[in-house]
């Protein structure tokens, strides 16, 4: 067991901290900028993001022509490390840089590549992803969105809901069905839908965050025509483009619920004996998901794909946030549903800080055990491929 990083990935890291130290954005300048709704992206965001893209420190896995530096899976993790440590994002248009651009590198062609994945990842254009509609949420399979292929183009009609982001979005890669008559699995495509496209309308709405939280929309399409030549991957083929998308999602997920965790540890304030025991729950619950994390990501290195090992993760790590945040809440008491703006300023720089109460952020934790796949359906997953369970 080696519990210590080999020195190429230390002197990697060295080379980021470095540039992180000369190239973080300030908090003064960052709060300076802040304009529009907490959804929007300021300019000192997509310069910042710009700036890694062309120091190979976006996505460092990636080839240098597409933000990153070709960097091996262990480098990635403590690339994100330092920024959670820094509590900063190397994007504040999470869903287009981490799937959206991400999908289009894997199934796009070069000419999307090049038009819009580039683009994505320089913050040039922001995307959002159209998945998920009113009953067909975690079921993508029963999405209607329908695609009616007419010669060169595409006529898309439908209903998109749940979209983050996608009021201040340029582009939505959307899941259509194409092929009403096939196996749902088998008659969905994917399209890229510019959202000034004549029929795409879109309403955001607010969340538990308040009215002035909008990162939620509705999405609907009322015939809007799109160029056979925005279609990802094969017609029909959307199921697989699906797979690979949430599998972006889910990439190194755990890592952001340790992050989370250490901050729910570090305003908790034990002072009775019950939350004293609470307290060291949390501690061991942290530890615990590291050391998983950690050996799952010694495993993937070594090129070994083990889906089971990452939905517990993501279960342990999603419900291990949520009881955290529910405990913080009982130990803040009355304060719990006080806004932290009354009490301490905005930090532009952290997206994870929504300015809500710890009420409302103990609410929103409950995403957690939904996005990237839902606890039930990772229970499910663990059942059958680590205790060999019958799918019945």
């Amino acid at each position: 067991m080696q519990l210590t990083f080999d020195a190429d990935v230390e002197s990697f890291r060295a080379e980021f901290v470095a540039f992180l130290a000369e190239h973080l954005p300030d908090a003064a300048v960052a709060g300076a900028d802040r304009a529009g709704s907490s959804a929007d992206i300021p300019g000192w965001a997509r310069e910042w993001q710009r700036r890694q893209f062309d120091s190979g420190w976006l996505l460092p896995g990636n080839p240098p022509e597409y933000g990153g530096r070709n960097a091996t899976l262990v480098q990635q993790y403590v690339h994100l490390e330092e920024l959670s440590k820094r509590h900063m994002y190397h994007s504040f248009n999470p869903q287009g840089l981490g799937i959206i651009a991400a999908s289009l590198l894997s199934f796009g062609t070069e000419e999307q590549k090049k038009r819009w994945a580039v683009r994505i990842l320089r913050a040039e254009i922001t995307a959002a992803l159209g998945m998920s509609e009113p009953g067909a949420g975690s079921d993508l399979a029963g999405l209607r969105t329908r695609a009616v292929l007419d010669g060169d183009h595409f006529v898309v009609n439908g209903q998109k809901v749940w979209t983050s982001g996608a009021h201040d979005a340029d582009v939505l890669l959307t899941f259509v069905r194409t092929d009403p008559d096939a196996p749902k699995h088998k008659g969905i495509s994917v399209l890229l839908i510019p959202t000034d496209t004549a029929g795409v309308t879109r309403r955001p709405f607010a969340s538990i965050c308040g009215p002035h939280d909008l990162d939620f929309n509705e999405v609907f399409f009322e015939d809007v025509v799109v160029p056979a030549q925005n279609l990802v991957g094969p017609l029909h083929g959307g199921w697989g483009v699906a797979n690979g998308s949430l599998g972006h999602e889910r990439t190194l997920l755990w890592l952001s619920f340790a992050d989370r965790l250490r901050e729910l540890i570090r305003d908790f304030r034990p002072e009775t004996v019950l939350e004293r025991d609470r307290y060291a729950t949390m501690v061991m619950d942290n530890q615990a998901l590291r050391l998983l994390g950690s050996a799952a990501l010694a495993r993937a290195a070594r090129g070994d794909q083990d889906v089971a090992a990452l939905s517990v993760l993501k279960v342990f790590g999603s419900e291990a946030v949520q009881s955290a945040a529910e405990q913080t809440l009982l130990a803040a008491g009355a304060d719990g549903i006080v806004h932290p703006a009354v009490t301490a300023p905005f930090n532009p720089l952290n997206l994870d800080n929504f300015s809500c109460s710890w009420f409302e952020r103990y609410v929103r934790s409950f995403a957690g055990t939904i996005a990237g796949g839902t606890s039930e359906i990772q229970r499910n997953i663990i059942a059958e491929r680590v205790l060999g369970l019958p799918r019945s």
